[in-house]
C-alpha cells in the first residue's frame, strides 16, 4: 500500500477502507508516513469530511496506537460511593471524565477532576495541549512549578488509587498517535475538522477505560464549531462513536462568543481554578463545571437525580474538600502549589464611555494571548505561563467610563501594542443588552435517532 495513493483517494473525497486508515495511523506512529504525508492528510480530511464509518476506524486506530490503562481493583474513600445499586454492583469506583473542545479561559478540568475525585468518582482524565487560540490543560497546570504531565503507566495508577485523579497528557503508550498529529493540527489549520476532534478526544478517552464521558463542545467566535449547527454535528458524531465503543456520552453545547470567567492565559487560569474551588470566583465557571459534572454522577449511578448530584457537589466545594483534593493531586504529580509564580505585570484597557458591554472579540483576544507568549505559533514554542489576560466584564454588564474591560498581564515592551489593539476588541452600546446564556443544549442518545452512515465535514 502507497502512502500517496492512499492521501490521492482521501483529496477527491472517497470513503478510505479501515485497512487504508490503520494504514496510515500505524506508519506515522513507526515513522513510515512522515509529518507532511500526515499534513496531507488531515487538510484532506478537514476539505473533504469522513463517513461516521471512517471517523470510528480512525478513533479506534489511534487508541489502538497505544495501550489502554488499566482498571484499578480500589480506590481513595470507597465510602463516597452513593448507596445505589448501579454503584454498588461495580468492583471499583465508576472511571468517569469530562472533555471539552476548547474555549478562552476554560479551566473546568483542573477544577472538574479533584471534584469528582472528592464525591466517589475516579478520573484518569488525558488532556491536551493549547490548539489554535485555546489554551491548553496541560500547559496550564505545567504554570504549576514541578507538576509532572507525562507520568509512566503504573505511577500514574498509582496517583490514581491514592488521590483518584490525575491529569496527564498522551503519550508514547497512551494514544501516540493522537500526541503527534495533535501537535500538526495545531499549526496546519487544520483543528476545526468534526472527524478529526473525534478521533482526537475518543482515543484517550476510550484508551482511558472510562465507564461514562461527558463532552463540553463550545460554539461561538472563540469555539472550534462556530455556529450551532456545527456544534450539534460534532456533538452527534462524539456520541455515535462514543456509544459504538461502549462508552456512555452525553453533551453539552455552552457559549463560547465570550471567555469563560475572567481570567485567559495559563497562570492565570491556575489561580482562578483555585479561587473556585475554595468557593469564590466567577459564578459561570463554577456554574458550568457544576452541570458537567452532575451529568456524570448520574451517568453512573452516584446521584440519583440532577438537584441531588448538585448539593453534593456545592458542598463538597464550599467546605474545601475539593480544593484539598487538588492540592493532594498537585502534589502527587510533582507540583507545588506554594511555588505559584507572580504573573507578568497588569496594563489596563478602559472603557472610553458609560454603556453596555455588546460584544467582546474573541479572536483577538486569543490571538493577543498567543502573540506576548501565551500560546503557540509553532509547534516547538515555549510558552509564557505568566501572561495573559484578565476580562473584567461579560456581555450584558453595565460600563462606566475609564472603567477597565481588559487587564493585559505582559513584558512592558509589549504593553503598548498590546492595549492599543486592545481597544477595539469590545464594542460598548448605548442600550442595554440581554446576557448571553452560557448552557445552549444538553444531548444524549436519545437526541439522535440511528440513521444511515452520513459524511461528517
Amino acid at each position: 500500500m502507497l502512502t500517496a495513493t492512499v492521501l490521492s483517494k482521501k483529496r477527491w473525497g472517497q470513503e478510505l477502507s479501515a485497512d487504508e486508515i490503520r494504514f496510515l495511523i500505524d506508519g506515522f506512529c513507526d515513522g513510515s508516513v512522515a509529518d507532511y504525508q500526515m499534513a496531507a492528510f488531515a487538510m484532506a480530511v478537514c476539505i473533504n469530511g469522513m463517513t461516521q464509518s471512517e471517523t470510528a476506524t480512525l478513533t479506534h486506530a489511534m487508541r489502538d496506537s497505544g495501550i489502554q490503562l488499566p482498571r484499578s481493583t480500589d480506590g481513595p474513600d470507597a465510602d463516597k460511593q452513593a448507596p445505589d445499586k448501579q454503584a454498588t454492583n461495580r468492583q471499583t469506583r465508576p472511571r468517569i471524565d469530562k472533555h471539552s473542545t476548547g474555549g478562552l479561559g476554560d479551566k473546568v478540568s483542573l477544577i472538574l477532576a479533584p471534584l469528582l475525585a472528592e464525591v466517589g468518582g475516579m478520573v484518569p482524565m488525558i488532556s491536551g495541549r493549547g490548539l489554535g487560540l485555546t489554551g491548553g490543560t496541560l500547559d496550564k497546570l505545567e504554570s504549576i512549578p514541578g507538576f509532572q504531565t507525562q507520568l509512566s503507566i503504573q505511577r500514574s495508577t498509582e496517583v490514581l488509587q491514592k488521590v483518584g485523579a490525575f491529569i496527564v497528557g498522551a503519550s508514547q503508550e497512551i494514544a501516540p498517535a493522537d500526541r503527534k498529529l495533535y501537535s500538526l493540527r495545531d499549526v496546519t489549520a487544520t483543528v476545526d475538522s468534526i472527524p478529526l476532534i473525534t478521533a482526537s478526544i475518543l482515543s484517550k478517552k476510550l484508551a482511558a477505560n472510562l465507564d461514562a464521558l461527558v463532552m463540553d463542545v463550545k460554539v461561538g467566535r472563540a469555539a472550534a464549531m462556530k455556529s450551532l449547527p456545527d456544534a450539534m454535528k460534532l456533538s452527534q458524531s462524539i456520541i455515535e462513536v462514543g456509544q459504538q465503543a461502549g462508552l456512555p456520552t452525553s453533551v453539552i453545547i455552552s457559549d463560547m462568543d465570550q471567555p469563560l470567567g475572567k481570567a485567559v492565559g495559563n497562570a492565570l487560569e491556575v489561580i482562578e481554578s483555585i479561587e473556585v474551588l475554595t468557593g469564590g470566583g466567577p459564578a459561570e465557571v463554577r456554574t458550568l463545571t457544576i452541570e458537567l459534572a452532575a451529568d456524570l454522577l448520574m451517568s453512573v449511578g452516584l446521584a440519583n437525580h440532577r438537584p441531588a448530584a448538585i448539593e453534593r457537589l456545592e458542598s463538597a466545594i464550599d467546605s474545601g474538600r475539593a480544593m484539598q483534593r487538588f492540592d493532594q493531586m498537585v502534589h502527587a504529580q510533582g507540583g507545588d502549589l506554594s511555588a505559584l509564580p507572580p504573573v507578568a505585570p497588569a496594563w489596563e484597557v478602559r472603557s472610553d464611555h458609560d454603556g453596555h458591554l455588546s460584544d467582546l472579540d474573541c479572536q483577538a483576544i486569543g490571538e493577543m494571548v498567543v502573540e506576548i507568549g501565551g500560546g503557540r505559533r509553532k509547534i516547538d514554542d515555549t510558552i509564557d505561563p505568566t501572561v495573559g489576560i484578565m476580562v473584567h466584564a461579560r456581555i450584558g454588564d453595565t460600563l462606566t467610563r475609564g472603567q477597565p474591560v481588559f487587564s493585559v498581564h505582559c513584558p512592558r515592551n509589549l504593553a503598548e501594542s498590546a492595549t492599543q489593539r486592545l481597544k477595539s476588541a469590545f464594542q460598548v452600546a448605548d442600550t442595554a443588552v440581554p446576557a448571553r446564556r452560557l448552557i445552549m443544549r444538553r444531548l444524549s442518545k436519545k437526541d439522535f435517532p440511528a440513521e444511515a452512515d452520513c459524511r461528517l465535514d
